[in-house]
């Protein structure tokens, strides 16, 4: 099924659509086909193009909220790919917000100042230096990187973290430790969302540009926050009243404990999942964020493996699916 589906994808972005708006795609170094198409080439090309109609035409003007991490941010093929992604749901008439994370990036940082990244419920300990490095990161060279790439593919990204107009207000987390004690553990400058003000995306929107945020909270006292980018997200998600929020991950989506791929999942299936520890470790704050966006608002989200060659539009304007479907009921 994956690999129909990504020669769909691949399909869809070598078609020349002539003028205008898309024309702007030849920024991500797409050639033209210098040869004409066989009968049997042209019929599966407008077969594709067909398959996506109804998607565009039921997801217009909608809000698609995306957590982006993974391969996707590392492999320079799905970088690109996942840039077009964004530029095409934008140019036929979708509002993408990015949210993306930076953990590997984090860790080699991390690593040529002689520190070592340390886990604690899935979340980063994060003391001062760690928070210095975390901004460094996910606010700079990540966010920037992501920008830069959707605007040479014709897109207009801004870059922001919610530092910026006040836009993410946070407090500290504390999480429980390991083993089930409910004693509470301090890791530092980490956050949780405490409200989240959309004016500043719902403005971006009106002048058709996309969102790129960094998962960066402020405090009361201005003190910055390091927050998990799949709560963020998922917080977006229910702020912007997203019809969508989509996860990109290193796995297939949500595996059971034969380790086979779960498809449709209701709120309360992945309720039962959580309870007997078929979800866990990192995969904990991803469907935790998900379970709890649909359950307020979010029409769906998706789970879906960023090592697909275009797995974000295969998921949004294809029959096929790539990864976990969560819905309310």
């Amino acid at each position: 099924m994956v690999t129909a589906a990504g020669g769909n994808a691949r399909r869809f972005f070598r078609l020349r659509v002539g003028s205008g708006k898309m024309s702007e795609y030849s920024h991500c170094r797409i050639q033209p086909n210098a040869m004409s198409l066989s009968a049997s080439n042209a019929a599966s090309k407008a077969k594709t193009l067909a398959e996506a109609l109804p998607y565009i035409q039921r997801f217009h003007g909608k809000t698609i909220v995306v957590k982006y991490g993974g391969n996707a941010m590392t492999d320079p093929a799905l970088k690109e790919g996942f840039a077009r992604d964004v530029v095409l749901l934008k140019v036929v008439g979708m509002n993408p917000v990015i949210v993306h994370g930076g953990g590997p990036q984090i860790d080699d940082l991390l690593k040529r100042v002689g520190k070592k990244g340390e886990f604690i419920q899935g979340m980063r300990v994060t003391d001062a230096e760690t928070m210095d490095v975390v901004e460094m990161v996910l606010g700079g060279q990540v966010n920037k990187d992501i920008v830069n790439l959707i605007n040479r593919c014709g897109g207009k990204a801004v870059g922001l973290t919610g530092k910026d107009g006040g836009f993410i207000r946070a407090r500290k987390l504390k999480v429980r430790g390991a083993s089930g004690s409910d004693e509470l553990v301090d890791i530092g400058q980490v956050g949780e969302v405490e409200s989240i003000d959309p004016a500043i995306v719902n403005l971006l929107h009106t002048q058709d540009f996309i969102p790129v945020i960094a998962p960066v909270g402020v405090g009361a006292n201005g003190e910055s926050y390091n927050i998990n980018a799949d709560l963020v997200a998922g917080k977006v998600a229910e702020i912007l009243k997203a019809e969508k929020l989509i996860v990109l991950t290193n796995t297939a989506g949500v595996l059971d404990k034969d380790g086979k791929l779960l498809t449709g999942l209701t709120a309360r299936k992945v309720d039962e999942l959580f309870a007997d520890g078929t979800i866990h470790g990192g995969m904990l704050p991803k469907i935790g964020s998900a379970l709890d966006a649909v359950k307020n608002g979010v029409n769906t989200c998706h789970i879906i493996d960023g090592r697909v060659e275009h797995a974000l539009l295969l998921e949004v304007l294809t029959d096929e699916g790539v990864g976990t479907l969560i819905k309310r009921r």
